[in-house]
């Protein structure tokens, strides 16, 4: 397949990139029914698996750079551009955790402060839920090398299928504060560090499938020329995934995924002059992309204060009705998402304010 001419911005791309968060974001604030319940395993299989798109649209925005691709300014960009935002984002996590370790679920609770911090920012997952994504991103950092040289041999994406099964062979086990309980200090921290790693090789295959997106953008359109058959695909491994969860404890949400990125990327692109004609639509749309990482950094803080506020568990049991609960999952999704935007802009405007040439996204991400 003939390569298409890289340009600096996509549109459809940074409009997957804000939508990609927003499934984030509802993924861990839209969770309802009893924990184990179908009804639970029904909104997590809607709700929940943004981190496969999060993936997905790094290695396609990574390949579309790579035409100026040299290792040391990578790193060098990468060290300004996520781990330093991660490590001051991580600050009122780190806070969280001391001050209310039980509330918070501070896993290394009782350990010398000192030896705390360091576990918590190398697994990512104890002080900020979702951050095991960062840990995990240095990893694909450190391979960029690799990775281009096989795409360079055209070794790479051959190897596609393969990273495929084992996506769909080898699903991710949860680990969290409860899960952890009772293990001594080091044993927690290899259970926490076990799922970086392992969702390192779970996810390896989204991030290689995005570089031969990228590569080959002219497949997009295919893939929108036959959207039936990734409806089909979705719908029935959503439904498969579902009934073996409920039945035999066995769930793998990142496979119907995999055709939930396929008709995203292939509806946005396909509607692009549509958006970029529907000015306030796509500006909102930019915003959120914008604010897209500043917002993984920051939101779990925010649904964590959320739920204190309104005395709610992280997964709503049903109470009443199934109606209801969506409704009350719906709002707390939306005053997630636009209090961590506004949050975000308070900060960068302050910042810029007291010294006005910062670089923000240093900071925050934004």
């Amino acid at each position: 397949m003939p390569e298409i001419k890289k340009t600096k911005i996509l549109n459809y791309i940074n409009v997957f990139r804000g939508l990609a968060i927003l499934l984030i974001v509802a993924g861990h604030t839209m969770q309802f029914g009893s924990i184990g319940s179908l009804t639970h395993k029904l909104s997590m299989e809607v709700f929940a698996g943004g981190t496969a798109l999060f993936i997905f649209i790094s290695g396609f925005l990574f390949q579309h750079l790579s035409y100026k691709y040299e290792f040391k300014n990578y790193m060098k960009k990468k060290w300004t551009n996520v781990i330093l935002p991660y490590l001051y984002t991580a600050i009122p996590g780190i806070l969280f955790c001391f001050a209310l370790p039980l509330k918070y679920g501070n896993s290394f609770d009782g350990l010398n402060p000192l030896l705390q911090i360091p576990m918590m920012l190398s697994v990512g997952r104890v002080h900020n839920t979702p951050a095991w994504f960062i840990p995990m991103i240095i990893l694909f950092f450190l391979c960029s090398q690799g990775l281009l040289y096989l795409e360079k041999k055209n070794i790479l994406y051959k190897l596609l299928p393969l990273m495929f099964l084992i996506t769909i062979f080898m699903p991710r086990h949860d680990v969290d504060y409860n899960s952890v309980m009772g293990l001594s200090y080091m044993e927690k921290y290899l259970e926490y560090m076990y799922y970086v790693i392992f969702g390192f090789i779970h996810f390896f295959s989204m991030y290689v499938f995005g570089m031969f997106c990228s590569k080959y953008k002219e497949i997009i359109d295919n893939f929108y020329n036959t959207r039936w058959l990734y409806w089909i695909l979705m719908v029935l491994t959503a439904g498969i995934n579902i009934y073996l969860g409920n039945n035999f404890g066995i769930s793998n949400g990142t496979v119907s995924k995999i055709f939930l990125t396929i008709l995203m990327l292939a509806y946005l692109k396909h509607y692009d002059e549509w958006l970029i004609s529907h000015t306030k639509l796509n500006k909102v749309l930019d915003i959120i992309a914008k604010y897209s990482f500043g917002i993984f950094f920051i939101h779990w803080y925010v649904f964590f204060v959320y739920n204190v506020i309104f005395d709610m568990p992280n997964v709503l049991p049903i109470s009443c009705c199934w109606i209801c609960a969506l409704g009350l999952v719906t709002i707390r999704f939306v005053v997630v998402s636009s209090m961590s935007v506004l949050l975000l802009y308070w900060v960068k405007i302050l910042i810029l304010k007291i010294k006005p040439e910062t670089n923000t996204r240093t900071f925050i991400g934004v």
